[in-house]
């Protein structure tokens, strides 16, 4: 177990005596105190446009802005720099495959292959692009534990031309058997795309061994600031790929007639780029390094077991998901409880938990609910996170009887 007091103290938010149990790691995770520090020393001492000022402070910019590509090469096991494009977000990233991808390379009766269980940001560009191409959009089904029916995998054929899929659920926490899942697109050369905002914070990933073709995250979820997310893709197809938007810096020549793009990863960050937020991104990346990601993983681990053991003892409450494989995650409904009046009942006792669709409701049509409340746990959380949020379910449950 880490030693969980001792990284509080690196979190700002944790030094009130007031009561704060922070159970939404899933949907954003707290700040330490370097990171913080990161993004105010980038806009106190050396704020500047990065790639074009010549002068001190802008090449200072520049070099931080660019060093965290390498952080990111090294995080995952990137196969190089060129491989690594920032965007704000998971959801920016997909999107910029779903654009500048598909629309070049899908055509009418072409298929592409979601699954059932994904976030909004991996289902409705997705349905977007397919619409407007004529295309194909079908699903790899959801199973009763929370899983997927990979059996469905052999519906893959020479019209897949995309797989996209989420590495981790971020409603069950399921981790997917990504492996499988892209074997089987290659067998049939689809490109393959992974959903990792779920993932990359919790577990190691190996780009390399994963051999998949894009691969999208976040630094949110994983203590860095918002704003900024991270696509990495396979370099030969970043290259054969238009820009997703147009504007300064992803250029090479301008005329008044044509253009000509910039190298990758460059060609996909149009404008001026988030730059605090990809320094800050640097910053939560050294963090979590110096904690060590395999004994976040292992803490984690040990609170989803005492957790669905303690919650599963409430009376009435009904716990969604049983993958052997899941990230600590717990979603779950209290008898005649609304989800949102019990995460409000349990803010009063200073904890806080998502309740709602949490942007997959295809899972919630398939579990026949509206929404659910869900616990997640980072490293910031220990044993006795959930043994209050247990003694508040219960006393909210009374309430409501």
């Amino acid at each position: 177990m880490l030693d969980v007091n001792k990284i509080r103290r690196d979190f700002p938010i944790y030094h009130s005596d007031k009561p704060f149990v922070y159970l939404d790691s899933a949907s954003t995770t707290q700040k330490p105190q370097v990171v913080i520090d990161a993004v105010n020393s980038y806009y106190n001492s050396y704020a500047a446009n990065i790639h074009r000022a010549l002068y001190e402070i802008g090449e200072r910019a520049t070099d931080a802005y660019e060093q965290v590509r390498i952080k990111v090469k090294q995080f995952l096991n990137v196969p190089n720099t060129h491989s690594v494009i920032f965007t704000r977000s998971t959801t920016e990233s997909i999107n910029l495959v779903a654009y500048a991808w598909g629309l070049k390379n899908l055509r009418q009766h072409d298929t592409v292959f979601i699954s059932e269980m994904e976030h909004h940001s991996n289902l409705v560009p997705w349905q977007l692009i397919t619409e407007k191409i004529g295309a194909t959009l079908n699903y790899i089904p959801l199973a009763d534990n929370g899983t997927l029916n990979i059996e469905s995998l052999d519906q893959l054929n020479d019209q897949t031309k995309l797989v996209s899929v989420g590495h981790q659920s971020n409603v069950f926490g399921t981790v997917n058997s990504v492996n499988e899942i892209i074997s089987a697109a290659k067998n049939v050369n689809a490109v393959t795309v992974l959903d990792g905002a779920q993932a990359a914070p919790h577990m190691k990933v190996n780009i390399t061994e994963l051999d998949c073709d894009f691969y999208a995250f976040s630094g949110h979820k994983m203590v860095g600031p918002t704003g900024v997310g991270v696509l990495i893709g396979r370099t030969d197809l970043l290259e054969s790929m238009d820009p997703f938007m147009g504007g300064g810096e992803m250029i090479n020549t301008v005329t008044l007639t044509k253009s000509t793009w910039n190298d990758v990863p460059w060609k996909f960050e149009a404008g001026t780029p988030n730059i605090a937020q990809v320094i800050g991104l640097g910053a939560a990346i050294d963090y979590l390094q110096s904690v060590g990601v395999d004994a976040i993983h292992d803490h984690e681990q040990s609170l989803l077991k005492y957790g669905l053991d303690i919650l599963s003892q409430i009376e009435g409450i009904t716990l969604y998901g049983n993958a052997d494989h899941r990230g600590a995650v717990i979603p779950f409904n209290v008898g005649n409880v609304h989800a949102h009046d019990l995460a409000k009942f349990l803010d009063t006792d200073g904890i806080c938990i998502r309740a709602g669709h949490h942007c997959a409701q295809p899972i919630m049509d398939y579990l026949g609910v509206a929404s659910t409340a869900r616990a997640s746990f980072y490293l910031y959380n220990d044993k006795n996170d959930i043994e209050q949020l247990a003694k508040s379910i219960e006393k909210t449950a009374r309430i409501f009887d």
